[in-house]
């Protein structure tokens, strides 16, 4: 009880150790999704609206990336950035950006895969009201974007809880250092093999109250936008209830 006490204390207090891998694990997490959700989004849109030759093998590949072992992508990743890798000479081995790297590498399957069904799925009823009202190819698109919002918003923020629950790529690329590339999930993994477990409990309580104000948000976010769609349901619905009653 002490720890878990002494835990959400330096959570609060500025310029602690506590402090400094919350702030460490918010930025990975945050930078990791924002670069995987321009990259993965746009790939997503073109594989779900579009059929070409070998569309099938893409999505099989698709998810079989998405279930890329993190210690994999980690691999991975560290041969490129390793003094021998062909970007060995940049040195970010070790770094914020090395960390980035690997969770970009490992979240964009996923959210180009997910990005990619939900497109698939309301493509063509939106292909077939826009033909009927004569829009621009232009204008389809952005309605397709507006009518999958809630679900490419959802998207977002599961590619963000993948990044912030992290420990394996991270590590690996990351090193773990003290004041540099320690986050959240390498700090319980330290805790826990040196036997400070009451803290390392502590630390857990710690990410999934973070975890917990982020989803918050997420999930406000999505009823925001899912309100004018329920809202535009039921005023269809009640015009066409009156309808029937004038008939």
């Amino acid at each position: 009880m002490d720890e878990l006490v002494q835990a959400f204390t330096l959570m609060f207090t500025p310029g602690s150790e506590l402090s400094q891998i919350i702030l460490l694990t918010l930025q990975m997490a945050a930078f990791s999704t924002v670069i995987s959700t321009a990259i993965g989004v746009p790939l997503g849109v073109l594989v779900g609206l579009y059929r070409f030759p070998g569309k099938r093998l893409v999505m099989r590949i698709l998810n079989t990336l998405m279930g890329l072992p993190p210690v994999l992508a980690g691999l991975v990743v560290f041969f490129i950035l390793s003094r021998s890798g062909p970007l060995g000479t940049l040195r970010l081995l070790y770094t914020l950006p090395a960390m980035v790297t690997a969770q970009v590498v490992l979240i964009t399957p996923i959210v180009c895969g997910l990005s990619a069904t939900a497109i698939s799925g309301v493509a063509p009823l939106v292909h077939e009201t826009a033909h009927g009202m004569g829009l621009s190819r232009r204008r389809e698109l952005a309605c397709l974007l507006y009518e999958c919002r809630s679900q490419l918003l959802s998207i977002v923020f599961v590619a963000f809880g993948r990044s912030i629950g992290e420990v394996g790529a991270v590590m690996l690329v990351g090193g773990n250092v003290q004041y540099k590339t320690r986050v959240m999930t390498t700090a319980i993994m330290l805790e826990t093999n040196m036997g400070h477990f009451e803290y390392a409990v502590a630390l857990g309580i710690a990410l999934l109250v973070v975890s917990f104000v982020i989803n918050s948000i997420a999930l406000s976010l999505q009823e925001r936008t899912s309100a004018p769609e329920a809202e535009g349901a039921r005023s269809h619905t009640r015009g066409g209830r009156l309808g029937g009653e004038r008939r």
